[in-house]
């Protein structure tokens, strides 16, 4: 058995939250391998839907141009119901949040994030799969079966299991995944139609019975080109996977099934059951049968292993909320592990993982499966709640344990998303920023906002108290951003050099008022912005106090040396 030298992390599985899992930590420049049991990607069109709160994560990463300029926006839905149009829905989020909705075909995610993954020297390693592993209080020993058929022992620190419904690495750690299955057999196909409806629009067409039951449904999704759609609809008897789900080998019938395709003409079929106009299917690039699961892990984790992604949790594709939670788990986990492999983690922080998205994926499972069975249009919110939480921009993790105490107050609390702006202006710019502008790529920042900051105030000693608490708590890793109030940044000196600690700080001006407005920011407070966009802290600063961030960040980060 050959012995390769360590590696901090072994990543399993290569869809979209695996390549997220590898290429957060590459970029954070921990090392890393990331083994996929296939000799290549699937070309299959699985999960497409793409939400607001996934392009925010891939802004921040740096990938976001990419997948936008290979998606299609996706505008809004059609329902249909016996062939009489029943509702028009505009997917439409408030006009600070920067992206919308959009489809992409997931072989074209995993390309794209394949490609950054590469971008740091890492590439997928196809045919080598996770035989087994056993785990110590020091690290994971591997053994994987690699594509020559030699088997080969890796010890690593961290193993993150992103390997599906299937998961070795969930079946490894002996994990619950409770749950049950839907009755009702579904066909996917990747096709062509040549009707007119309006571009970047869903289609849901249903069937009702004299009982007012289902009984034939269409979902269509605009893909990439001309008239292209995802379809599903249900099964006809001839393609049933039946007696393959009684055979299964783990009791989990979940995704494509390994069984014969529906062939253009049971697709023709259903369109002219179906479709709000005559139409005719062709240029078919694949199909598939697949069944639908609900189930959650009992843990996200144990000791030094975890799992993400549908490894951890499985639902029903409604609302499109399987990827990108996994992707979501992924980023989560990414920057608690980089710590932790840095030895720069404080001992408490990677439970904060499964204290942050177990509680996420439990929502996921129930919402999709209530909305699955009644129908997303009879959800009992009101449709700009529904629109926000379908679209993750209501996720949050108040309550968690590396989070402050939420308090009472206007505006985003600790555990809250960090919420986009406009209308800042910054050194040598002619034209407004965005404040995801001045995170992009960054990890830990303090935001400091207020008039008090700016060029020639009084602060003194408090704003180079507040920087070297910063810096010292983080070990170095957290930045320092200055937002001056619209009030201060009126000045024709709001960008001149502000020094703090020794070192220059950069300076934004809210010169629109939209940061106050957004943040409900009406003196002088600190934000910590954690690598995944959500806020650890707000901490008022009348007058600056550096000990309570200095609390805060002791929750996040290894104690530093003493002097």
């Amino acid at each position: 058995m050959a012995h390769t030298y360590a590696t901090d992390v072994l990543v399993v599985g290569a869809g979209p939250v695996g390549l997220t899992a590898a290429a957060e930590l590459r970029r954070r420049r921990v090392t890393c391998r990331i083994v996929d049991r296939l000799p290549a990607g699937l070309p299959f069109a699985k999960a497409v839907g793409i939400q607001p709160r996934t392009l925010e994560v891939w802004d921040r990463m740096g990938v976001v141009r990419a997948a936008l300029e290979a998606a299609v926006p996706m505008r809004g839905q059609f329902l249909y119901v016996n062939g009489v149009e029943k509702a028009r829905t505009e997917l439409s989020v408030p006009p600070e949040v920067p992206y919308g909705f959009a489809a992409l075909p997931q072989y074209e995610t995993e390309r794209i994030l394949d490609e950054f993954l590469g971008r740091f020297g890492t590439s997928v390693e196809r045919g080598t799969e996770l035989v087994s592993f056993t785990q110590d209080a020091d690290g994971v020993t591997c053994r994987l079966h690699t594509p020559s058929g030699a088997e080969e022992e890796l010890r690593t620190r961290y193993l993150v299991g992103c390997d599906g419904a299937h998961s070795i690495v969930r079946k490894g750690l002996g994990l619950t995944f409770e749950g049950g299955a839907f009755a009702e057999e579904y066909m996917l196909a990747d096709v062509r139609v040549d009707w007119d409806l309006p571009p970047g629009y869903n289609l849901r067409a249903m069937h009702l019975n004299d009982d007012r039951a289902v009984d034939d449904v269409l979902v269509c999704i605009p893909l990439p080109g001309r008239g292209r759609y995802r379809m599903s609809m249900m099964v006809p008897p001839e393609l049933s996977t039946a007696r393959q789900d009684a055979a299964a080998s783990d009791g989990i019938t979940h995704g494509l099934q390994n069984v014969r395709g529906p062939a253009l003409a049971d697709i023709q079929a259903v369109l002219d059951r179906l479709s709000p106009q005559p139409t005719t299917a062709f240029d078919i690039r694949w199909t598939s049968v697949f069944r639908i699961s609900h189930r959650i892990v009992d843990h996200y984790g144990d000791g030094r292993v975890f799992v993400a992604g549908d490894a951890a949790h499985i639902h029903p594709p409604t609302g499109a909320q399987g990827m990108n939670t996994g992707i979501q788990d992924a980023w989560n986990l990414a920057w608690k592990l980089a710590l932790a492999c840095a030895g720069a983690a404080h001992p408490g922080l990677l439970a904060g993982y499964d204290a942050e998205r177990r509680p996420v994926g439990e929502e996921v499972v129930g919402r999709t499966v209530r909305h699955a069975v009644e129908g997303m249009e009879n959800d009992p919110d009101d449709p700009a709640t529904v629109m926000m939480r379908e679209a993750q921009l209501l996720v949050g993790y108040r309550g968690s344990p590396t989070v402050d105490p939420a308090g009472e107050g206007r505006g985003p609390r600790p555990g809250d998303r960090a919420p986009d702006c406009a209308g800042l202006t910054g050194p040598g710019t002619a034209y407004p920023l965005r404040l995801y502008d001045v995170l992009r790529e960054r990890d830990h920042v303090l935001l400091l906002y207020g008039a008090a900051f700016g060029p020639g105030s009084a602060t003194g000693s408090g704003l180079d108290a507040l920087v070297r608490t910063a810096r010292e708590s983080s070990g170095g890793r957290m930045e320092v951003c200055l937002v001056l109030a619209a009030e201060a940044a009126a000045g024709a000196d709001a960008h001149a050099i502000v020094e703090a600690d020794g070192t220059t700080l950069p300076v934004y001006a809210d010169t629109r008022g939209e940061f106050a407005r957004l943040y409900a920011a009406e003196e002088p407070t600190a934000f910590v912005i954690r690598p995944d966009g959500y806020l650890g802290a707000r901490l008022p600063l009348s007058p600056p106090d550096p000990r309570p961030l200095a609390a805060h960040l002791a929750a996040v980060f290894a104690a530093p040396p003493p002097n």
